[in-house]
């Protein structure tokens, strides 16, 4: 089984992803990049940040010795979202960077991603050759070709300094409240809105080292939507534990996902001209009601499988400048060529600003297909793709839906279960055939 998912390596802390197989990974990867030609003949630098995790602590230190012990000099820029560090990397010309997060998953897991120089999520055929290389036999520097390790007060800084420079107009007026997951974006999203002009009040924005994504942030919006509607801010903002998305919170407690928050930005960029080849890179999950309204707008919509590195494949093989997913992941390589939850919340309020409409007249400028998503837990998931009768099962779904929606069930990339999808122009059809799939696969892979 493959130890590198579709976003880095992840797993319980201190028991799939051990101290050990830190340092492992961190030598491996050393090793790999080096002999690829990325250090290029100089004194190898690498940005390591993570999460608010307390597992977070060990794990760094295991990849700082790992990194270090191998001749690479180590910068250390302490908690900040996994864009941050991406933004460094490419900022610092470093050669390479590495963030420890688990995202959205829950406080005791934890993982390791990779960059490359220019802060570039690693091909899976690099992934590939770091894991064949764990724990084999190096030789090992000495002396002055030891890595020092170094922490980097102004990281924090420079990325706000960042942020703060894709804005043209003062986001003045704006009323927000930030969700923060008590994870990575309690360091900086409140302080980047409020240095960008607008009204801030931060919610679960104070980590412990446990409390990351509980009941809170992105996968939890309750408490988002409430606060809200409570205080009549004009939106919420929430994170997941890393930062590297985001969701929204309309005025009237409306949900605004990624395909919305998407939409939104692709015809802001057409009518400024900003929006390259009129095209925009989505997923399996996109919304029809998303690619509907691509087209209706005469913009090309391009499909990837799940995960923002494919997403990002697509744009770079094309020369597009947009794309993400309907988690919310957004991808505008204007800025970057990673997700950043806090440029996007940004971008979208700066879109308010320009356009004086609210956000749900921005979001609702698309209709959404009703889309039922279920979690099946606790399940065989190696036996997923070799199973006969849940294939039969999605095939005769997709003859039940004749047309008006669509089925998309996977095994998830990121965490130990099965997600079974289904979109249909009527909610109730989509919930029944959605229970019957998750029912069968209960039943096939327990």
């Amino acid at each position: 089984m493959a130890l590198f998912g579709t976003d880095g390596v992840r797993g319980v802390a201190n028991v799939d992803l051990t101290a050990e197989l830190a340092v492992d990974l961190a030598i491996a990867a050393a090793h790999v990049l080096g002999e690829i030609g990325a250090f290029a003949g100089h004194r190898p630098k690498a940005i390591v940040g993570q999460d608010s995790r307390a597992s977070g602590d060990f794990l760094e230190a295991a990849v700082v010795a790992g990194l270090t012990s191998a001749g690479v000099d180590v910068y250390r820029v302490g908690v900040l979202p996994t864009p941050a560090v991406a933004f460094l990397v490419k900022d610092s010309n470093a050669d390479l960077g590495v963030m420890i997060s688990a995202s959205h998953n829950p406080m005791p897991d934890n993982g390791i991603k990779f960059f490359a120089k220019g802060g570039d999520k690693l091909a899976d055929q690099v992934e590939a050759q770091i894991e064949a290389r764990l724990g084999e036999p190096w030789d090992r520097p000495t002396g002055l070709n030891v890595g020092r390790i170094i922490f980097d007060e102004e990281a924090k800084n420079r990325y706000l300094k960042y942020l703060l420079s894709t804005l043209d107009k003062k986001l003045a007026g704006i009323k927000v409240i930030v969700d923060c997951a008590n994870g990575a974006a309690s360091t900086v999203a409140p302080i980047a809105y409020e240095k960008a002009g607008a009204s801030v009040t931060a919610i679960s924005a104070t980590p412990t080292g446990w409390n990351i994504n509980e009941n809170c942030g992105s996968t939890h919006l309750d408490n988002l939507i409430n606060e809200v509607k409570r205080t009549g801010a004009d939106l919420g903002v929430a994170h997941d534990g890393d930062a590297d998305r985001c969701l929204l919170v309309a005025k009237n407690g409306e949900v605004v996902d990624g395909d919305q928050i998407l939409n939104i930005l692709a015809h802001s960029f057409l009518a400024q001209g900003k929006l390259s080849k009129k095209a925009v890179v989505g997923t399996v999950m996109s919304n029809l009601g998303f690619i509907k309204s691509m087209e209706s707008a005469g913009i090309k919509f391009e499909k990837t499988a799940v995960g923002d590195r494919y997403v990002l494949e697509k744009m770079l093989e094309n020369d597009y400048t947009l794309g993400g997913e309907q988690s919310g992941h957004v991808i505008m390589r204007q800025f970057s060529n990673t997700g950043d939850g806090l440029l996007t919340a940004l971008q979208v309020m700066q879109v308010m600003v320009h356009s004086k409409k609210s956000l749900i007249e921005l979001a609702n400028t698309m209709q959404k297909f009703p889309q039922v998503l279920i979690n099946v837990k606790d399940v065989a998931k190696e036996k997923f793709a070799s199973s006969v009768k849940i294939k039969i099962g999605i095939l005769e779904s997709e003859k039940q839906l004749s047309g008006v929606g669509r089925v998309l069930v996977r095994a998830s990339g990121t965490e130990s279960l099965i997600r079974v999808m289904v979109e249909a122009n009527e909610l109730d059809l989509a919930q029944k055939i959605a229970e019957s799939l998750a029912a069968l696969v209960r039943l096939e892979l327990q």
